[in-house]
């Protein structure tokens, strides 16, 4: 599978609070309502303009913080289509995975990439293609990426079950 679109980059330690705000986490429950929200005390600009395949490109411990799923949740709603890091958050990263929303560790990658830049990730090969050049990550395999190409866990989980959505 192949992601193209434009590099929203920011630092290292972004928190949970920063990409969904916690004056948010009680009061919005539907994740459609999340997505206007993301990265919204950061860069207001992301939630107006962010487009079905950009990707968020963050530094060191991205998605630190409280354990709160709407942070990811937030910026997948929003439109991003991969986020590329230097380090996650342990249980963001997870959380990620169960949404469908690809996590991807590439510090030369992340060193590469300006904001707004074009970047084409190709989940099946892993590489991340940027005008700097092309770098590799380690490809999702066995139980991730099933999660990853169903579109999440519970999409995946209803398919499993021949469930319809």
């Amino acid at each position: 599978m192949s992601i193209k679109g434009r590099a929203w980059k920011y630092g290292d330690h972004i928190n949970t609070d920063v990409i969904f705000p916690g004056k948010y986490t009680y009061t919005i429950t539907d994740p459609e309502e999340m997505g206007p929200h993301a990265m919204e005390d950061l860069d207001p600009e992301f939630a107006k303009n962010v487009k079905p395949g950009d990707c968020v490109v963050g530094g060191k411990n991205f998605g630190c913080g409280s354990s709160r799923e709407q942070a990811p949740q937030s910026i997948k709603v929003a439109g991003a289509s991969v986020i590329i890091a230097r380090g996650f958050a342990r249980i963001f990263y997870r959380n990620c995975i169960n949404l469908g929303l690809p996590a991807l560790v590439s510090s030369e990658a992340v060193d590469a990439i300006e904001h707004g830049d074009q970047v084409e990730v190709d989940l099946d090969k892993g590489t991340i293609t940027t005008k700097k050049g092309v770098f590799t990550f380690p490809p999702f395999e066995g139980y991730a990426k099933t999660i990853i190409d169903n579109g999440g866990l519970i999409p995946h989980t209803r398919k499993m079950l021949g469930i319809d959505p």
